[in-house]
């Protein structure tokens, strides 16, 4: 099944429509399927890529299906919670599950998880591939990554960066890059993308690891800055803006995807 691309924001709609028809065509194939309300976990918080995105397909699955589609928010670390309850749920359908990176390397980041990701969940289809920036406050004194790994250096576990949940995508990007530059830089995780920009436009942190999409009216409004995008070509929605590999640290790539299963 060929996947439904996501890069900027105005495809949302067609790639919701897309995966709409795709849960449509199954339906068909199981004439009573769907004769209730079917709950969509996301296992984020509201306000971030995977809650937006959850609702855009929602309301495309629930016009073509004729059904409600339910949102329910479960966040934690690694997405494990909302995993948890899908995988525990009855295999009918009716509870479908917004997987993220996080679901892909959560057996390797935990010890022991209450869920096996490939026997217990049934991928469906992909949603979107999403790119990621490494933001600061619009007043920060860093004009590029170099500044920023400038001061890292000299000042070592000084500087925070924020992050939603451990485990996911931004938090694992944040911790790559503290890897690879060989920095000593404090790690916050937030419930969710609100919260990070919360703590980022208030100066509790020094820095941000975001998808684009939820930080784009926050950089266009001249909020936030993006120093570079995460990755491995320019944000065609913000030429300007370099990658981390373009600003120094080399090999340096991370990228995003949701599906559902």
């Amino acid at each position: 099944m060929k996947p439904c691309e996501l890069r900027l924001p105005s495809r949302r709609r067609s790639l919701a429509a897309a995966c709409g028809l795709i849960l449509a065509g199954l339906a068909r194939a199981q004439a009573s399927y769907p004769s209730r309300p079917i709950t969509l976990i996301v296992p984020f918080g509201p306000g971030g890529i995977a809650d937006l995105t959850a609702r855009a397909v929602a309301r495309e699955m629930s016009a073509s299906l004729g059904q409600p589609i339910v949102i329910d928010n479960r966040p934690s670390a690694g997405a494990i919670v909302g995993a948890t309850a899908v995988a525990r749920a009855a295999p009918d359908g009716y509870t479908v599950l917004l997987l993220s990176n996080a679901n892909a390397v959560s057996a390797g980041l935990f010890r022991k998880l209450p869920f096996d990701v490939q026997r217990d969940l049934a991928p469906v289809t992909t949603l979107g591939f999403f790119d990621l920036a490494l933001v600061v406050a619009q007043g920060s004194r860093w004009r590029s990554v170099g500044d920023l790994l400038a001061q890292a250096r000299q000042q070592p576990g000084k500087l925070s960066v924020g992050t939603i949940s451990r485990g996911s995508t931004q938090n694992l990007a944040a911790e790559l890059f503290k890897a690879m530059a060989r920095i000593d830089i404090v790690i916050v995780p937030y419930k969710g993308t609100p919260a990070v920009t919360t703590a980022l436009r208030s100066g509790e942190i020094d820095l941000a690891f975001e998808i684009l999409g939820p930080m784009l009216p926050q950089i266009q409004a001249g909020v936030v800055r993006a120093l570079a995008v995460a990755s491995d070509k320019r944000f065609a929605g913000l030429p300007t803006v370099p990658t981390v590999q373009e600003s120094g640290l080399q090999g340096y790539t991370v990228a995003s995807w949701n599906a559902l299963a």
